[in-house]
């Protein structure tokens, strides 16, 4: 049962996983778009060509998920952190975001950052993730 408090979760490095959980972490996340019907296996590349990809697991089942972008040298950039909502308040999004910090941590990554959603700012500064003042985060525009 999803809501069990005695639920346990194990966190991993992974780098390949089904494409059902994934698609629904996408889709619980609000991340989903239409368009990715088409050609789905897009993910398996997000888990697979990711410096790090961290995935949760109840059981097997993928339930959260946290990636960070780096050259594994300096700088990482975390993104794509998700929890199902079922399995949100359990700290699995914390622990993600710790493992992803400490295994970029380990390989000598000094710069880790983030863009952060709306509402998420707090999550993020509890863990020790401060604003950037006099940056702005910026997006290509098609």
């Amino acid at each position: 049962m999803p809501n069990d408090s005695k639920t346990e979760f194990i966190i991993k490095t992974i780098k390949s996983a089904s494409m059902d959980d994934l698609i629904g972490l996408y889709k619980d996340a609000g991340w989903w778009d239409s368009s990715f019907e088409e050609h789905p296996e897009f993910l398996q590349s997000i888990v697979k060509d990711s410096a790090l990809f961290v995935g949760a697991f109840a059981g097997q089942r993928l339930v959260g998920m946290g990636r960070a972008l780096s050259d594994l040298a300096s700088d990482a950039y975390i993104q794509d952190v998700a929890v199902l909502k079922t399995f949100r308040g359990k700290g699995i999004g914390k622990k993600i975001v710790q493992t992803l910090v400490k295994r970029l941590k380990e390989k000598g990554v000094g710069w880790i950052g983030l863009v952060a959603e709306p509402g998420t700012s707090l999550f993020y500064t509890k863990l020790g993730f401060e604003t950037l003042k006099d940056h702005v985060p910026l997006k290509y525009k098609d």
